[in-house]
């Protein structure tokens, strides 16, 4: 993967529809709040319920094309333009689709009745997704302001660098760093990037929910719980923070102005009020985006801030 991957955004609310889907209905568990588990799985009728068994196969995360949208890349698309495109889609895209996912021959065990019936199998699957999101629209409107932020978030780092920062800060499931970027998933594989550019797609989702998208010739794309969406689950939206905090977290961001000196792990531990724990986790994040160094001298292991870091500082104090 490139040392300097380009960074684009986009909001389309498809992909949190199927991150819904695939949490509340098809039961591969990614943090979802139970209560909106609960009445997303209240409203889809057996139709739906069925069409989406086969995303919960264990170990097993692959689907065929026509489940996922290319709106990521193509431009925003609404859910309701999907859900058009599900009924209008021939049945036999979806045998193609299913012979492109698992290869020629039978499919898995898990997608043959969708196989044996593709269209009955199209129509459980849009209704299941009409319903999905006639649940969560709602909650997708009264998430704009996190969205707004998270659009902003994305272009101060491709505009004042620091992607490789960004991409490990997207979730706990991903990380950046000298091999590149990885994600934590089931099936285990090695992508190249190429000139291919990165889009970031925000979904509502629970915070370990992430899809990926690596076969489109020109981008890869990348759908993350955006920032902030657990505040939509109890409390209203939470007013912008500063840009340093939009785009490290606002502990981070503290963390790295409390270092205008060296200081021990204890120090830094009294001194934020944040437990060892919680500290190790936020210190392990911001060296790997190569913001601090860690020194054992005895007992004592001491953070200082990086050359790096110095001039991210420097940048926002403009």
């Amino acid at each position: 993967m490139s040392s300097t991957p380009q960074l684009f955004i986009s909001i389309s609310p498809n992909l949190t529809a199927l991150a819904m889907i695939s949490d509340a209905l098809a039961g591969r568990r990614r943090g979802l709040p139970e209560l909106w588990r609960r009445a997303i799985a209240s409203r889809v009728g057996p139709p739906g319920h069925e069409a989406v068994k086969p995303l919960a196969a264990p170990g097993r995360s692959v689907a065929p094309d026509c489940l996922v949208p290319l709106a990521p890349v193509s431009g925003d698309v609404t859910v309701q333009t999907q859900i058009q495109v599900l009924h209008e889609t021939p049945s036999d895209n979806l045998i193609k689709d299913l012979e492109q996912a698992f290869g020629p021959g039978t499919p898995p065990a898990h997608w043959r009745s969708a196989a044996d019936r593709p269209g009955r199998w199209m129509r459980g699957y849009a209704s299941a997704l009409s319903e999905v999101w006639n649940t969560t629209e709602p909650l997708w409107k009264r998430a704009r302001p996190l969205l707004d932020r998270e659009i902003e978030r994305v272009g101060i780092t491709a505009v004042r660098g620091g992607p490789e920062l960004l991409l490990g800060s997207l979730s706990e499931r991903i990380s950046y760093g000298r091999r590149g970027l990885l994600i934590s998933d089931v099936e285990s594989s090695t992508y190249e990037l190429g000139n291919r550019k990165i889009v970031l797609v925000p979904m509502l989702a629970g915070r370990d929910a992430v899809i990926v998208s690596l076969d489109h010739p020109e981008a890869v794309w990348i759908a993350y719980p955006v920032p902030g969406a657990d505040s939509l689950w109890r409390k209203p939206v939470a007013p912008a923070v500063d840009e340093l905090s939009a785009l490290v977290g606002p502990v981070r961001a503290d963390l790295l102005c409390a270092l205008d000196q060296p200081m021990t792990m204890s120090m830094l531990a009294t001194d934020m009020k944040i437990a060892p724990s919680g500290l190790t986790y936020h210190c392990d994040r911001l060296r790997a985006g190569r913001l601090i160094t860690r020194e054992r001298r005895g007992r004592e292991v001491w953070i200082a801030r990086t050359h790096r870091a110095e001039e991210l500082l420097e940048l926002f104090r403009r």
